[in-house]
């Protein structure tokens, strides 16, 4: 390995390379620090509310000790959902970021409560928080750029070229040895942090490979691209400015661009227009008659036709019929609003396919659990709970049972996942071809240098 240390050598000589390397080094360890630190501060937030939650249930439970009404039970107890954040979720923190993770829930209409904070389809193509996907997405291209715009054009400038390709081992072997060694370390800078920060919070290897083949998969597509440019007859301006450019076109320009044309071909609205149409559902009922309310609530729920008829004045059981009307009133918005969030995250996906930096934001974020797969599943947890705490409710409501401190504590709680987040499988291979491509295609140009500019 004699050709390793004889180019390590040169390569520590360049106070560029050792300064970039350096940076990279940095920014990586930051990175995944703050990431940590966020996720960590997710995790304390959760404990604390939970505490909070046990202190403001045992307050309630003690109103009903004697017995008590379970209307105004199901009115003014809140219980709390969460989502904690995987063992990844420091790399990639996604919509964590602007989606809620903490939610308290009443057994009245659901909409309202799940959108009353917004949720929103990830902006996959933009840039986000700084966390190790960004310094990935972002910042790495620029130092390979930094390691690799010269690789040619400096030796032609020193008037090396001509000897260096009529020495034994040279031509297309000696180009990919230096780029595969400026890769390689690059690669290094991004992973120590990444293992560290694994290592600290207790990571699966498996998750951790898969960042890491993500990682590597990405390098290889902007190391190939690098080759293609830098062993080309230009200058090392020349080549800088056009693989900033490339680098500018396929992160930021094209990503854009293929985001407001996807908003545009799906539109979603946003959750804010559920909540309003689920609310005014709700607050019309008050001016209809209450028994045209329950017939309409009999039909999707018969179960409860034969109970005792509404007396005069208000009952707790016709207040939660219309609150359950409200939600069933936008049950088909609510399907028509998941779906177009769904379609644009395929679609994302898809140009993922295209767009290496896409992919590879759409496959961290899957691997930490922290795209819009994530944030749905949450709600459908929340939603199955809300469900649980409606029959919990109905038969005190509608056969006036009474409700007493036993019944309060019987009241169903909420339960996290446990499910581990799934491998982003196709992405991960079609970052691993682009990848490969990039690499055959570089090797190709490396073996047509010639040693003036012709």
């Amino acid at each position: 390995m004699s050709w390793l240390a004889h180019e390590l050598r040169l390569l520590v000589r360049s106070k560029l390379a050792i300064a970039a390397l350096a940076l990279l080094l940095v920014l990586s360890a930051l990175a995944v620090l703050s990431g940590m630190r966020e996720v960590e501060r997710q995790r304390q937030t959760i404990e604390r509310l939970a505490g909070l939650q046990e202190q403001e249930l045992a307050t309630q439970a003690r109103k009903y000790v004697d017995g008590g009404d379970a209307g105004s039970s199901a009115y003014y107890t809140f219980h709390g959902t969460w989502d904690d954040p995987s063992r990844t979720a420091f790399l990639a923190l996604g919509l964590r970021d602007a989606a809620p993770y903490v939610l308290r829930v009443r057994a009245l209409a659901l909409q309202a409560q799940l959108h009353e904070g917004e949720s929103f389809n990830p902006e996959l193509a933009l840039a986000g928080r700084f966390d190790f996907a960004f310094v990935l997405v972002y910042l790495a291209p620029l130092f390979l750029i930094a390691l690799l715009y010269d690789l040619v054009s400096g030796e032609r400038r020193s008037g090396r070229l001509g000897t260096l390709l009529a020495m034994p081992g040279a031509g297309r072997r000696l180009w990919l040895r230096r780029t595969g060694l400026r890769a390689m370390l690059v690669f290094g800078c991004l992973a120590l942090p990444v293992l560290a920060g694994a290592l600290a919070s207790e990571t699966a290897a498996a998750a951790v490979g898969t960042v890491l083949l993500v990682t590597a998969a990405y390098l290889a597509v902007w190391s190939g691209l690098a080759l293609i440019v830098a062993t080309r007859s230009g200058s090392s301006a020349a080549n800088a400015t056009a693989l900033m450019g490339c680098w500018a076109v396929l992160t930021l320009i094209l990503p854009t661009v293929a985001n407001a044309v996807l908003a545009r071909a799906v539109p979603v609205h946003q959750g804010v227009a559920l909540m309003l149409a689920q609310r005014q559902a709700v607050h019309g009922a008050w001016d209809l008659p209450p028994e045209a309310t329950m017939e309409k609530f009999f039909r999707t729920h018969p179960e409860w036709r034969h109970t005792a008829p509404l007396p005069s004045g208000f009952h707790w059981k016709w207040y939660y019929a219309f609150q359950q009307l409200g939600d069933e009133s936008v049950a088909p918005q609510v399907a028509a609003y998941r779906e177009g969030l769904r379609s644009r995250q395929r679609w994302t996906s898809r140009l993922g396919w295209l767009l290496p930096g896409v992919g590879v934001q759409a496959a961290l974020h899957r691997q930490a659990d922290t795209d819009l797969q994530a944030q749905l599943a949450y709600q459908d947890r929340i939603a199955e709970f809300h469900t649980r705490l409606r029959t919990f409710y109905y038969p005190y409501l509608f056969n006036d049972m009474r409700f007493g401190a036993q019944d309060f504590a019987a009241q169903p709680r909420f339960s996290p996942s446990v499910q581990p987040a799934q491998a982003p499988a196709g992405q991960l291979l079609c970052l691993l071809l682009m990848g490969a491509v990039a690499l055959l295609l570089g090797a190709g140009a490396a073996g047509r240098v010639r040693p003036t500019q012709g």
